[in-house]
């Protein structure tokens, strides 16, 4: 009999043996890839409990399809769904032209009030990268999700709104920066401490349960001090006041290496060289996005903010093979609420002919397995596509950039990491 997976009174999340997973295929390639990865999830659950837990799937609507059958492109329904069931899964979906809901991922994610976009870049061996060593890249983007420019308050230039705003700023403020007033458009960079601490906090966590190297704050504090900049202090802060004695800042990391005369390397070397505590660290992010190819050894968990997120979480995951193979998950670890997704877009133009990639909804049902504790199951999922991948037995976006590789249908694709188990 199914069940709802709910939040314990500790804090942690209870997940019985037949719980109820609300999913959406998605639009255009949706379908496609939404039928070859359920049957992926369903071939790894049975064969690492042997029947002892299944999930049963609850079909919601949202996207194009919801829009076509109800009006509406985000039924509330679904949202409720959501919001019952705590845990979902998700193709992609279109964005809406004109007017209503700008996006109905930042929808979801303010809703539901998901803060963390949770993006893990790593490399299988096999896939076509440009990158000369993409082994060496393999991190875990903690993007903020609720504030930032993402927050949407903006003001279009000529407008009463903006006028409004134009004035107040430079007659009461004083704002003398303004180069063209009477043609400019005005965005709002909220960023709070509160939401910055629950980011970091998360990411410190999550470094700490996985026994990973290091947390790096990425930021552009040395321009915007008040914003960005405040977010790397927080985090700083956050990090000496919570976590004392599992962490080391970098200060004290730079402090403690002075004194004891080592030279290491690499962050594995500087876990090991002060007993494993967690190194917090900073970087500015353009400066980031360069040491990311120079020396994506040296970075493990990355913490930063909306925009820095977007940029870093694409430009990585290029680096590893495209947001073809990318999974994603936005997630509150306060409620417990998580949607997991393919973080490509729909590609219309290939609906309905079973050819592309299902990785990205793949991988991120591994990201569920993980967070439901059914890390057998993940486990699994994982190994098998690493192995089809390496045999070189791939889908077309792949198949392309490979010598000597056999073309699959996506469905194929699934068929081969089932055998692959």
């Amino acid at each position: 009999m199914a069940e709802k997976i709910f939040m314990g009174t500790d804090g942690k999340l209870v997940v019985p043996n037949n719980p109820t997973i609300p999913f959406i295929e998605g639009d255009g390639i949706g379908p496609d890839i939404w039928n070859a990865s359920v049957r992926v999830f369903e071939a790894a659950v049975q064969k690492a409990y042997g029947g002892t837990k299944k999930i049963e799937w609850l079909k919601v609507l949202a996207g194009e399809e919801a829009f076509n059958k109800t009006g509406e492109w985000m039924p509330e329904s679904t949202m409720q769904a959501f919001k019952e069931y705590l845990l979902s899964i998700k193709g992609p979906l279109t964005t809406p032209v004109g007017g209503g809901i700008r996006s109905l991922n930042v929808a979801l994610r303010q809703e539901l009030d998901l803060y963390v976009c949770l993006r893990p870049i790593k490399y299988f061996e096999g896939v076509p990268s440009p990158m000369w060593q993409p082994e060496k890249v393999n991190m875990v983007i903690f993007r903020e999700n609720t504030e930032d420019i993402y927050a949407g308050i903006e003001y279009m230039t000529g407008t009463d709104d903006a006028k409004k705003l134009l004035d107040f700023l430079v007659n009461e403020m004083g704002v003398k920066k303004f180069r063209f007033p009477y043609s400019t458009s005005i965005g709002i960079k909220p960023v709070s401490k509160e939401g910055s601490e629950r980011l970091i906090r998360s990411a410190i966590r999550y470094a700490i349960e996985n026994k990973l190297p290091s947390v790096t704050i990425v930021h552009k504090g040395n321009i915007m001090k008040y914003t960005e900049g405040a977010f790397k202090n927080w985090g700083y802060e956050l990090a000496e006041r919570e976590f004392p004695g599992e962490v080391y800042t970098w200060q004290q990391w730079e402090k403690t290496k002075k004194e004891s005369g080592e030279n290491v390397a690499n962050e594995e070397m500087k876990l090991s060289s002060i007993g494993g505590k967690v190194i917090i660290k900073d970087a500015i992010a353009d400066n980031f996005l360069q040491q990311a190819l120079l020396a994506p050894q040296d970075y493990s968990v990355i913490a930063t903010l909306n925009l820095n997120g977007d940029y870093i979480s694409d430009a990585l995951a290029a680096q590893v093979g495209g947001i073809g193979i990318a999974p994603g998950a936005n997630i509150n670890y306060t409620t417990g609420h998580a949607v997991f997704e393919a973080t490509h877009g729909t590609a219309p133009r290939f609906a309905n002919t079973n050819t592309m990639n299902p990785c990205s909804v793949i991988l991120s049902g591994v990201m569920m397995f993980e967070y439901m504790g059914w890390r057998d199951a993940a486990e699994l999922i994982t190994n098998a596509v690493g192995r089809t991948i390496r045999n070189k037995t791939v889908t077309i976006d792949f198949y392309n950039l490979m010598k000597e590789g056999t073309l699959l249908k996506t469905s194929e694709f699934a068929d081969e990491v089932i055998r692959n188990m």
